[in-house]
């Protein structure tokens, strides 16, 4: 894997670990969020990952964008909008991956761009005590890594509008509450638990992992009878594969499978 500055990538059990680090409060500046697309093509595309985890160094999750790029380019239009469609196009592959991501939201802050980052991963976990919020209307600005879009789809729109147009930040059993985050665990438990959850994901086949989020993402775009002709059409593709033969085998004959992931 490659060596980057500001993202840690570590590899063991078929799972991915992408860790940010970026003292004090690991905030997405350009660099970071380069970095980050760039290990995150490499552990997708790599026959070794079949999970992958993104999670905070140290106190902070990602505590936002690093407001001094933000202000540097506050009078430039066109910088401006490069850098926002620079995070969008990171947490549009992380959303589209076929292959599951936990977001391990550890720490005290999970604010801004780093509630983007993870409302664009599959799964989320979160540790007791960790703040979560998009605080963008106190600086004068909005989100601008899909939180008006995300937020209000994962916890209806008034609730997301109350965390927008307040800025206060909600507290993980808030979060775990209105469906923000799938799980609260204790403080210092969160990568240990996300890690044992990957676990039993890449137990499974490949091959039904990439359908399911395949036709849950593209199903939540269209209106229910198309969204269940995606999954009719998903269901069809995995016959014949050696991995539903297996797995039919393994259910009648009373024993665990052996997933080849084809």
């Amino acid at each position: 894997m490659g060596d980057y500055q500001y993202v840690k990538v570590a590899v063991a059990n078929r799972i991915a670990t992408l860790t940010i680090d970026h003292p004090p409060a690991n905030a997405f500046n350009k660099q970071v969020i380069e970095e980050l697309g760039s290990a995150f093509d490499e552990v997708t595309t790599s026959d070794e990952v079949k999970a992958i985890i993104i999670t905070g160094a140290g106190q902070f999750f990602v505590a936002g964008a690093d407001i001094n790029e933000i202000y540097a380019v506050k009078d430039k239009p066109e910088e401006a909008e490069a850098f926002i469609r620079k995070g969008k196009v990171v947490f549009n592959k992380i959303e589209a991956s076929k292959k599951p991501v936990i977001a391990a939201m550890n720490g005290r802050f999970a604010l801004g761009g780093g509630l983007e980052m993870s409302m664009a991963c599959h799964i989320r976990l979160a540790e007791d005590g960790l703040r979560i919020g998009q605080p963008e209307i106190n600086l004068g600005i909005i989100p601008g890594w899909g939180g008006t879009q995300r937020l209000p789809r994962i916890v209806g729109k008034g609730k997301a509008l109350e965390i927008m147009l307040t800025g206060d930040p909600v507290t993980a059993q808030e979060a775990y509450r209105i469906g923000l985050v799938n799980k609260v665990v204790p403080t210092g438990r969160v990568l240990k638990e996300a890690t044992g959850l990957a676990r039993r994901i890449v137990s499974k086949s490949a091959l039904p992992i990439a359908a399911i989020i395949d036709a849950v993402n593209e199903g939540l775009e269209k209106d229910l009878q198309a969204g269940l002709e995606v999954e009719t059409e998903q269901f069809v593709a995995l016959q014949g594969s050696e991995d539903m033969d297996e797995g039919l085998k393994a259910f009648l004959e009373k024993r665990r499978p052996q997933f080849k992931d084809r």
